[in-house]
């Protein structure tokens, strides 16, 4: 499959979250430190049992510094003032649920990393100048 190829098979679903209220607010530079600690909660609850998947695998083996949920939870302890952590969205809960019943999939836990690591290098680097604190999420250790 060619990058164009996969850009037209994405681009309906890109640009459907682009229209998203909350990605408005987040590339708007005004989202709150509480709001995008939430979002960081649910995207570390995400990002570290994906991790914790494919390191189980040795997907991460080559590559270690590309662990993403290190930083996501640093990034969210930076900004979060509550003692409770925040509730998790229904659909961090979901995609959650998901993870778990891949879990056996190395190839679809690889899509999975693939996917969610190749957008925070790519598009990263624009959220991080608008996003509230540090951004360290979005800071890549290593060659890719």
């Amino acid at each position: 499959m060619s990058k164009s190829n996969l850009k037209e098979l994405t681009k309906e679903v890109h640009q459907d979250a682009e229209r998203q209220e909350f990605v408005h607010e987040l590339m708007s530079g005004k989202m709150s430190e509480e709001m995008y600690a939430k979002f960081l909660w649910n995207q570390h609850s995400i990002y570290n049992l994906l991790e914790v998947f494919a390191m189980k695998h040795g997907l991460l083996n080559e590559f270690p510094a590309i662990r993403r949920a290190p930083k996501i939870l640093a990034d969210f302890q930076e900004l979060w003032k509550e003692s409770e952590n925040p509730t998790l969205t229904e659909s961090t809960e979901r995609y959650v649920r998901h993870i778990f019943n891949i879990k056996d999939d190395p190839e679809k836990l690889m899509a999975h990393i693939y996917v969610r690591h190749m957008g925070d290098l790519s598009g990263g680097q624009m959220i991080k100048k608008r996003a509230p604190g540090k951004g360290t999420m979005y800071e890549f250790d290593c060659d890719i």
